[in-house]
């Protein structure tokens, strides 16, 4: 320690004395060789892409992690190397039983899912958890507490979770979780478990992205069908019961009937299959392997039927459409000329000059003229 100095902040009190606990360490002004003698030097090694690609298909949870970090970044110099990687793993990829778990919060999704990946991890698979945490609004961070939350499935070595926020994306699920549920399949996870915010009607959303969407359900918390005028209910697979056990078991029993008599008239999502409602306890583990079985049967009737490929192929044709608005819709409202009469419009807005339709047909003018420059 005696290499290095310290000092006051210029910010300290003037007149601080010892007293003021708070100093500075003085960095490195150059970084040698790590053989050379000094102090310490961290360097950073810089990973390529072949790196990269063989230690996630190594299964390299260290690598794996890294890789997922490029995807999730926004920095452009991170795009072109995330995508040379994912490209790459793309062979290797596919292999894998995609659920999605939605439901509303408190539902007791996370202990459901650690309940779930430990039968799993018993039976030999390999489980990837993608859980999705609600981004501030104010802040726009993320508490990324799953992993707290999972806290003996995060033991395993046969499991891997990954907290993500949902950015404030549509349905709570990160607009890179299908590229990061691409390189854990390429890692060799066969199972991956989509966990979602559960916030309202744009969970939907998760629909697009996994084989099989299981809506976790609670008793005891008002109307049990309230669900169902969120259009969740419609696009399940499967509806949970949780939390059936104790004095809350006969309710449980009692919800489960009142679901199935609403499945009944609703139209199901997948030819061929009629959702049904389960109850469960991830507490004590009762209809944990229930519910699985339901997922293998599922997965086995898409595959007989020749749905599960042509299923996945138009979910990633509808990503990509996703994409390219989202990409169009960041040129146009990044575009200068759009800015500057946006900037005009809000103005006559708030002057009672312009109606918000008149508004609304001035900026899609003025996008259109960019439209033909271009």
């Amino acid at each position: 320690m005696e290499n290095y100095t310290t000092y006051k902040p210029e910010w300290a009190p003037s007149d601080a004395g010892k007293e003021f606990a708070c100093q500075v360490m003085s960095g490195i002004d150059e970084v040698g060789h790590p053989s050379e003698p000094g102090p310490a030097r961290f360097v950073r090694k810089q990973y390529t892409v072949d790196d990269y690609v063989e230690g996630v298909l190594r299964g390299d949870r260290m690598m794996l992690a890294k890789a997922i970090t490029l995807i999730e970044s926004n920095a452009p110099k991170h795009f072109a190397l995330g995508q040379e990687i994912l490209q790459r793993l793309l062979p290797h990829t596919g292999n894998s039983v995609r659920v999605g778990i939605t439901g509303v919060p408190g539902a007791g999704k996370s202990t459901f899912i650690e309940a779930l990946g430990n039968y799993l991890c018993n039976l030999g698979k390999k489980v990837a958890v993608l859980a999705v945490d609600p981004s501030s609004s104010v802040s726009k961070g993320s508490i990324l507490g799953d992993k707290t939350r999972m806290e003996t499935l995060s033991k395993r070595s046969d499991a891997f979770i990954r907290p993500s926020p949902s950015g404030g994306t549509l349905g709570g699920v990160n607009r890179k979780s299908r590229e990061t549920m691409l390189l854990c399949e390429a890692a060799g996870f066969d199972t991956i478990l989509v966990e979602t915010v559960g916030v309202g009607q744009s969970e939907t959303a998760v629909r697009s992205m996994v084989d099989f969407f299981l809506v976790v359900v609670l008793t005891g918390a008002g109307d049990d069908l309230q669900g169902i005028k969120k259009g969740v209910i419609e696009t399940a697979d499967a509806i949970l019961v949780n939390k059936a056990d104790g004095a809350n078991k006969q309710k449980a029993l009692v919800t489960r009937s009142e679901y199935e008599q609403v499945l009944h008239y609703l139209r199901p999502v997948v030819e061929g299959w009629a959702p049904k409602a389960y109850t469960c306890s991830a507490l004590n583990g009762e209809g944990i392997a229930e519910i699985w079985d339901v997922v293998m049967t599922f997965m086995d009737i898409m595959e007989k039927r020749g749905s599960l490929q042509s299923r996945r192929q138009q979910q990633t044709l509808d990503w990509v459409w996703q994409m390219t608005e989202e990409q169009l819709r960041s040129e146009i409202l990044n575009n200068p000329a759009v800015i500057a009469r946006t900037a005009e419009v809000r103005e006559e807005i708030v002057h009672n000059r312009l109606s918000a339709t008149q508004a609304a047909q001035a900026l899609l003018d003025t996008i259109r003229v960019e439209v033909r420059k271009s």
